[in-house]
């Protein structure tokens, strides 16, 4: 679900070979034909959009599989399959789904689905009635490591909670880690933290600028089903919402308050939750639909057998939105960027890999789905690793590259996290990539993509992609496109293939993944987080 760069320019002709010089005169060959190969099928119409739950995305699963045993790998899935069943409810919400709110004195403000807000109830119960006051709690966040509480006051038992996405700004590194955004600001963490405080509704006010995208995006993700995993007992909102700016300006309005005083005030330490004299009247009605998706998983078994039993294991989903029939003209969400790219450098991965001569430790290769709904198909694995996460040395990412050429720069934000950091800078330098800094450090790319799903267990986790400098073109052409792509293509149906594009970069972040990998592999130690790391806990539970 990350933002990425922008393929609508014309760019060069793909090429067909990848050679690194040394480098690549003692590795199997990465083919750039290949990956455009795999891109260009899996984006096709044939898989109409690979939606979680539809046709398209069951039959983009199998050829996936298909591709896995064409190679010679092994099935790494459940019972001797090359599948991990993910269990999961679709929820829609139905048309005939009401909102309004309602102040203590004065006339009901109603709302539109879509148009104002947009509502998905977690709780999968087909329907629910609303009608409890709201309590604004600033940005929903409890840090006991930086002195933070949103809660402190009323209870949220019962009530709907109305909060900001993001988190407090700050420069300061040392407060949620400054311009960088941590979980906290997350809007997953949002609904999260205010479903265990009792919160039985949650809107979230979306500002194009604190989300990193805009109105669009989100009515996209959330107009049509959502996928949920199958409840497991943690507490679920029964309306998790989001509302547009305008909105929440008119609702707190109507409490005598201004929204951009409310902001500021929510940047203090002292801020204390307002309960507003208004209500939020909803009758939620939910379409549900139960249903069995899938991850893919292959394994290439290692050769020590010390160390086959511990895994490097890469990631992608194969996952987008499918079909929206309400849509006019093109219906299909291809997705051929997010994450036919991703997807495509897998499964290069997994021939080349089949290709070559077995490292110390097992390879795992996870085609993941329903990463457009949450990174659900990659938390199920995590919760359920069909290797013991606590043997499982690193994941390496891929998530939505851009196919404009060869790149001069690499982004591994999260491998500095890590004891194999010096690891990644030395390949970095021998592929004459400068590892430069996440672009969008206020998005929170990090918790945004699969591998946040495994460091939650603790794994060792972080993507590989491109940054913005390309060879025969400046930073700021780069920067161009990764707009271009977020303001036209991002989560759109737009969002095709281009016969000119540029795979050239796509197979040199494949070759850089596999060294990685190789080495990550043939070490003797596990890869670790380092000291204090948000993760370190995990992974030390993992390992007891």
């Amino acid at each position: 679900m990350k933002r990425k760069f922008a393929v609508t320019c014309a760019v060069l002709g793909a090429a067909l070979l990848l050679g690194f010089g040394a480098v690549a005169q003692q590795k199997p060959q990465v083919e750039a034909a290949k990956i455009r190969e795999f891109v260009k099928k899996l984006s096709s119409d044939e898989f109409e959009g690979r939606g979680t739950g539809q046709k398209g995305g069951d039959a983009a699963a199998d050829w996936i599989a298909k591709q896995f045993e064409s190679f010679g790998l092994k099935p790494g899935g459940e019972k001797g399959t090359f599948f991990q069943e993910v269990p999961m409810v679709g929820v829609k919400t139905r048309a005939e789904s009401t909102f309004a709110f309602v102040p203590a004195k004065g006339d009901a403000i109603p709302l539109k689905h879509l148009d104002d807000l947009v509502t998905s109830n977690e709780s999968q119960t087909e329907t629910a009635d609303i009608d409890a006051p709201i309590v604004f709690v600033g940005f929903g966040i409890t840090a006991p490591e930086y002195n933070w509480d949103d809660y402190k006051g009323p209870d949220l038992k019962g009530k709907v909670a109305l909060v900001f996405v993001n988190q407090p700004p700050s420069n300061d590194e040392k407060f949620f880690k400054g311009k960088a955004l941590t979980y906290y600001g997350r809007w997953t963490y949002k609904f999260e933290q205010t479903a265990r405080r009792g919160a039985i509704a949650t809107l979230i006010i979306h500002r194009t600028d604190l989300a990193s995208y805009g109105w669009e995006v989100v009515r996209n993700s959330w107009g049509t089903e959502r996928s949920y995993l199958r409840r497991d007992g943690t507490p679920k909102l029964e309306a998790a919402s989001w509302i547009q700016l305008e909105v929440a300006r008119k609702l707190v309005a109507l409490a005598g308050l201004d929204l951009d005083k409310l902001y500021k005030d929510a940047q203090s330490r002292e801020f204390k939750p307002i309960e507003l004299p208004v209500h939020f009247k909803a009758h939620v009605a939910s379409q549900l639909r139960p249903f069995v998706s899938r991850n893919v998983v292959a394994k290439l078994e290692g050769s020590d057998a010390n160390l086959k039993e511990e895994a490097i294991l890469y990631t992608a989903h194969y996952d987008h939105f499918g079909i929206d029939p309400s849509l006019k003209g093109d219906q299909i969400y291809n997705g051929a960027v997010d994450n036919g790219t991703g997807s495509g450098i897998l499964l290069e991965l997994a021939r080349v890999w089949a290709k070559s001569p077995a490292p110390r430790r097992s390879i795992l290769f996870a085609a993941v789905t329903a990463e457009e709904q949450g990174l659900l198909g990659s938390e199920y694995f995590g919760k359920h690793p069909t290797v013991p996460a606590s043997k499982i040395s690193l994941d390496l990412n891929y998530d939505a590259l851009a196919p404009l050429g060869d790149p001069e720069e690499v982004q591994v934000s999260g491998a500095e996290r890590t004891t194999f950091y010096p690891t990644v800078q030395t390949v970095a330098k021998e592929f004459k990539l400068a590892i430069k800094p996440d672009a969008q450090p206020g998005a929170g790319g990090y918790y945004r993509s699969d591998h946040f799903s495994l460091s939650r267990v603790g794994i060792p986790a972080f993507s590989i992609e491109e940054g913005v400098k390309f060879k025969g073109h400046t930073a700021a052409w780069g920067i161009e496109q990764a707009k271009n792509y977020n303001d036209h293509d991002y989560h759109q149906v737009t969002d095709e293939f281009h016969e000119n594009w540029d795979f050239t970069g796509l197979a040199k972040m494949a070759r850089f993944g596999f060294e990685l990998g190789e080495r990550a592999a043939n070490q003797p130690m596990l890869v670790e987080w380092h000291k204090g790391d948000e993760f370190e806990a995990a992974r030390l539970a993992s390992q007891r």
